[in-house]
């Protein structure tokens, strides 16, 4: 970071820097799911059995990248006057990871995404469901549900005033506070990862939902993607608390508990499959040596 704070601009490490960045995270995360989609490589955790055809994905990949160069490079370099002037900067002192009573005065990078993620969920929450209205979903949000069995990189694919629209959700946040560009670049790091890891459509053990119970990933927003608009349900970003307060994961929630109950009530029958097998076994063991007996007579 030092080489770069000494050779480049704060306008060109904020918009020129943060556009690659971006565009390197973006597809070094998102192009792997499409290698496994085409070879078939862990299949089994393959949320949906159909694939998207090679054209389908030719089509999304020429997409992105002329909405990016089109679209998010312009609003970064036209946005850096602002962030500018709420703050931000590139130089020394680097921001502290955490509180610390010796460094009172100095942004906070936990506590800056940890309220970057809060925000961005409530605001995408209501910004995706008002998206999800007749008139909208027909002539913008149609194009990003073109893909109804999404993976990795579908999550940028979608019309440019979607892009604005649900932009606005991720950028509110470092907009308030002014964050430095370490900051700001880790809050696009992560805010990348987590969205192509949502339209994967690949449900790992060591997939977050796993493990953090308010996380969505990938099989909660899958979910979205197989319903009709007016049905779906699950317009979270991240974690899944919205949808929770306001009752728009009834569906999927309900779809949980009839595969949980059916796998519960699959595996008490081939318990009882196997006892009962063990049982004629035992049967047809205790005949045969009943009969061996009775010859030796």
């Amino acid at each position: 970071m030092q080489y770069l704070i000494t050779h480049f601009s704060d306008f060109q490490l904020a918009s020129l820097g943060s556009f690659f960045l971006h565009e390197s995270v973006f597809f070094l995360s998102g192009l792997p799911f499409i290698y496994l989609e085409r070879a078939g490589l862990l299949s089994k955790y393959k949320i949906q059995t159909k694939n998207n055809s090679l054209a389908a994905q030719e089509k999304c990949i020429t997409r992105l990248l002329l909405y990016h160069i089109g679209v998010n490079l312009p609003l970064m370099i036209a946005s850096y006057p602002f962030f500018r002037f709420m703050g931000m900067k590139s130089s020394l002192p680097f921001p502290s990871w955490y509180f610390q009573l010796e460094l009172v005065g100095r942004k906070v990078v936990l506590s800056q995404i940890i309220f970057y993620f809060i925000l961005e969920d409530f605001v995408f929450y209501w910004g995706h469901r008002i998206l999800h209205t007749k008139w909208l979903y027909k002539h913008v949000h149609s194009v990003h549900h073109e893909y109804a069995t999404p993976f990795g990189l579908t999550s940028e694919y979608a019309h440019p005033a979607e892009i604005l629209f649900l932009g606005f959700a991720t950028i509110i946040g470092p907009a308030i506070t002014g964050p430095h560009l370490i900051t700001l670049w880790l809050w696009m790091t992560l805010r990348v990862l987590e969205t192509v890891e949502a339209h994967c459509g690949y449900h790992f053990p060591w997939s977050l939902s796993n493990f953090l119970p308010l996380y969505g990933g990938a099989d909660f927003h899958d979910y979205h993607h197989r319903l009709l608009y007016t049905k779906s349900g699950n317009y979270s970003s991240t974690f899944v608390y919205m949808d929770w307060i306001f009752g728009t994961d009834k569906g999927y929630r309900k779809l949980k508990a009839l595969k949980r109950d059916g796998v519960e009530e699959e595996s008490k029958q081939m318990e009882s499959k196997k006892k009962a097998s063990k049982h004629n076994r035992e049967d047809e063991f205790s005949k045969a040596l009943t009969s061996r007996n009775t010859g030796y007579r």
